[in-house]
């Protein structure tokens, strides 16, 4: 049987509107299960889908220190993830938990 040619998926390729991007990360968060890396690597997923440079742009920090601080392997500060949910245009919310 031949093999049959296939790519790697990126998320980042089928985001494409800001309600897209919100909708990912809500359910990045659902999932998340109390990982932040996990939270970390879903934004870097967004940067990429909107474009790391213009997110490094809008967010007042570098391409190099994005791509780590999203890469999934560490866990950015607060700060960081302020700045770059900004850069995305989009916003956090809370609301009281169901028991």
């Amino acid at each position: 049987m031949a093999k049959l040619p296939t790519s790697r998926y990126d998320v980042a390729e089928h985001l494409r509107t800001p309600e897209e991007m919100a909708a990912y990360l809500e359910a990045c968060l659902a999932e998340a299960n109390g990982d932040a890396s996990f939270i970390a690597k879903a934004l870097g997923d967004l940067a990429r889908a909107k474009g790391m440079t213009q997110v490094a742009r809008d967010s007042g920090l570098s391409r190099e220190s994005l791509y780590k601080a999203l890469s999934g392997e560490r866990t950015p500060a607060f700060d960081t993830i302020l700045k770059v949910v900004s850069a995305l245009g989009l916003s956090l919310h809370a609301q009281a938990a169901r028991g």
